[in-house]
């Protein structure tokens, strides 16, 4: 199986797998326990949160740990809303956020916030000027991703960080999901975010592990009440196996993000190129000034299910747009965001590279795709 479809899901790395047996196995007392077990336990934990919060540049006071992404971000959202609507009820995204941040915002409008949305140009990408142009002093929340999950443009952080923190008081969220581990991640005084939102599945660790993190102290509402765990922002047994996994995997991504950015750019280009051959039977929606481990293609009058199937029969696991959304029938807002041509709008695939693939997986998949496209479409 050539398995490219690692921006849905990855396959943990087995020291990842490693450490979550054996944390599972040998420290298993609740961190939260005063006896000498349960302090044992916490150290590690706490050491976890020390690791991650070294490589993103923060304190460990303001790393929480929670279930992944579509956590995270809801966390992020509602829980800034909540605490500072006493400032205002303004609140700003864009078009082609992940449904973690859309339905959310749909949520809060539906709760009488004002939600305006950003809108991108033909490669994914926003506007500053709009950013600037939209900001208010009743602006309490901008949310969004670091790079697109469903055809890799990369937004252009640092330049909306230094506009939002001039322009307003909002809070700057970004969802690092898609970017964290394969482009740099940290926080930057005020060319950074305020909260950053990452997965650890993405990265080659275990589902069911994530953080939201601050750059400091904000006002913002408990996700979970209870026992006043994760200072007291995030009730409940904290599970610290997935904790010493997500830092493992969060410290082996970015060990090796150089060589696998390099690695990815290769892929990516020479397949880019290698799409071209097919003249205007195929139009390509990512771009060479995005994330390199994304390309997305569609080709022109078929149905995106159509070539994920003819690719499966030969071995490779390839998707359409979105894993959150593929088995949705109808075309994704991403898609309608960047104004694609309706003879491709049902053909969008995505390949997403991981640290498990391999150049030789890419010459095969080259071979693979010429039958496909000589059996679909006669090419």
């Amino acid at each position: 199986m050539i398995y490219f479809d690692n921006s849905a899901t990855t396959k943990p790395h087995d020291e990842v797998l490693h450490t979550f047996l054996e944390v599972n196995k040998n420290y298993f007392a609740n961190p939260a326990s005063i006896h000498a077990f349960g302090v044992e336990v916490n150290e590690l934990l706490e050491a976890a949160r020390n690791q991650i919060a070294h490589i993103i540049k923060t304190k460990p006071e303001h790393v929480l740990f929670t279930s992944g992404g579509t956590e995270s971000n809801n966390f992020a959202i509602f829980g800034v809303a909540k605490e500072n609507k006493h400032i205002g009820k303004h609140i700003i995204t864009t078009e082609i956020e992940h449904a973690s941040v859309l339905e959310a915002y749909k949520t809060l409008e539906k709760d009488g916030y004002e939600v305006e949305y950003l809108s991108v140009d033909n490669k994914g990408v926003i506007s500053i000027d709009e950013l600037r142009r939209k900001l208010r002093k009743d602006t309490i929340l901008v949310s969004m991703m670091h790079v697109n999950n469903e055809m890799g443009a990369i937004q252009p952080i640092e330049e909306a960080a230094k506009i939002i923190h001039q322009h307003s008081r909002a809070i700057f969220h970004v969802d690092a999901v898609q970017s964290f581990g394969k482009l740099e991640v940290q926080f930057n005084g005020d060319a950074g975010p305020d909260i950053l939102t990452i997965s650890g599945h993405k990265i080659h660790g275990i589902k069911g592990t994530g953080i939201i993190a601050f750059q400091r102290k904000l006002n913002i509402a408990p996700l979970i009440v209870g026992g006043g765990q994760e200072f007291g922002l995030r009730s409940g047994t904290v599970p610290v196996p997935q904790a010493v996994a997500l830092a493992k995997a969060c410290r082996i991504a970015t060990e090796h993000l150089q060589e696998n950015y390099a690695k990815f750019t290769k892929w990516r280009d020479h397949l880019m190129d290698f799409f071209n051959t097919f003249g205007d039977h195929i139009y390509l929606l990512s771009t060479k000034e995005g994330a390199p481990h994304i390309l997305s293609f569609s080709v022109r009058d078929l149905k995106g299910e159509v070539i994920i199937n003819a690719l499966q029969k030969r071995g490779v696991i390839v998707s359409t747009s979105s894993a959150c959304s593929s088995k949705q029938k109808k075309t994704s807002h991403v898609v309608e965001a960047l104004n694609v041509d309706s003879h491709f709008k049902e053909g969008v695939i995505r390949i997403s590279f991981g640290a498990k693939n391999t150049e030789k997986e890419i010459e095969q998949f080259k071979e693979i795709f010429k039958e496909v496209m000589k059996e679909l479409k006669g090419v």
